[in-house]
């Protein structure tokens, strides 16, 4: 999987950094009060001191490595086919079916879950798209999105922005979109590439996604698990979405 998907009919992809994403969730209809930062640390503090807390949203791409890969597979091999929907739905999640679509889902379960929602502009296209996803069933959800116009215009408003097309997994296959939001008290792991939602354990009120109990539940523990299973050190890139200063 590659980085951001603009269209299913792209060949074209944009860069996963801050200045990309916050311009497509700026055309989506997301308030400019918030906006992505880069995550230049996940151990020391005070290189996460330049994002105002609490952070919303933690959107990560990461290599598929061996080790990740087995646990994905012998925690979906049981899962039955995701029946979620409806308001009571604890998060939304969107099923990916639009090639190499992993950023392009990973910043809408970024943007349309957790308190984000309280910043997503009325009568916009990402508040029509969460408003029409809550009642659909996961197919039906799946296929709202890939018929969504307003959906990939946005993304093609974004086209050839950043700095580079480079991978920064160093593959051009097998990087993965991840995120991580609070909701309900729960961190949440969501990826359209997975058999639905992933409730990874609570959080308390003061914890947010970048707090040293989500990372440890989240992104660390598929570090751990590479490093464990005696992968080389990994290549990743996390941005988090926050209120500007």
């Amino acid at each position: 999987m590659d980085h951001l998907s603009l269209s299913k009919n792209s060949s074209q992809m944009a860069e996963n950094n801050p200045d990309v994403m916050n311009q497509l969730a700026t055309k989506l209809g997301l308030s400019s009060e918030l906006q992505f930062y880069d995550v230049y640390s996940l151990d020391e503090p005070e290189q996460l001191a330049h994002i105002p807390r609490p952070a919303l949203a933690l959107l990560v791409i990461i290599p598929l490595t061996p080790a990740w890969d087995r646990s994905r597979k012998a925690e979906d091999a049981d899962k039955e086919p995701y029946t979620g929907s409806g308001p009571d739905e604890p998060v939304i999640w969107f099923k990916q079916t639009i090639g190499h679509a992993c950023g392009s889902i990973g910043l809408l379960h970024s943007l349309i879950n957790g308190p984000a929602v309280d910043f997503i502009k009325r009568d916009s296209d990402l508040a029509a798209i969460r408003s029409l996803a809550i009642p659909l069933d996961m197919t039906k959800r799946a296929e709202m999105l890939y018929n969504s116009e307003p959906f990939e215009l946005a993304h093609k408003s974004v086209e050839l922005a950043g700095d580079s097309y480079a991978d920064p997994t160093g593959k051009r296959n097998g990087g993965h979109f991840v995120s991580f939001v609070k909701s309900g008290g729960k961190l949440w792991e969501l990826e359209g590439s997975r058999k639905g939602p992933l409730e990874r354990g609570s959080l308390a009120d003061d914890e947010d996604v970048l707090s040293p109990r989500a990372l440890d539940m989240g992104i660390k523990r598929i570090i751990k698990l590479n490093a464990d299973g005696g992968g080389e050190s990994l290549r990743f890139s996390c941005i988090a979405l926050a209120r500007r200063p």
